[in-house]
């Protein structure tokens, strides 16, 4: 139910700036901006949340492979320190968001970026693991 709010508000977003759009009404698909991010980045943050989570018998758990191993093993001495530097940063976090482990595209680098609300993990990161700072990540 919580993830399906995301899912509802996007689509509720995306049509909403459809209409504005074949209306020529641009001011109104601006405004809608702040919800398409909020609930796109909400939907887009979850869908990885929850994969991160899957047990085993949903594909979840075990070992990667392929690349995603390969490139941990490479990166293997920064991996401990950079999920303590997660975590740290996560209890910075004023209200709500997430800290995610990150691939920086463009070096091949781990990194940790920080993200308030549901901003989504943009630019030349791809995201690996996220942790949620809201309320309901403490149940």
């Amino acid at each position: 139910n919580h993830h399906q709010t995301y899912v509802n508000g996007l689509n509720s977003a995306l049509q909403t700036i459809a209409e504005a759009e074949s209306k020529g009404d641009f001011t109104k698909a601006a405004t809608v901006a702040p919800l398409l991010n909020f609930h796109g980045g909400g939907h887009l943050n979850h869908s990885l949340f929850w994969e991160n989570l899957a047990p085993a018998s949903r594909g979840g758990g075990g070992e990667p492979d392929g690349a995603l191993k390969v490139f941990l093993i490479s990166a293997n001495d920064l991996l401990p320190t950079s999920l303590r530097q997660m975590n740290t940063a996560l209890a910075g976090i004023q209200g709500s968001g997430w800290a995610w482990l990150v691939k920086d595209k463009s070096a091949g680098t781990l990194g940790l970026v920080t993200r308030a609300n549901q901003d989504p993990v943009s630019g030349p990161y791809v995201p690996l693991m996220g942790i949620d700072a809201w309320e309901h990540a403490y149940y």
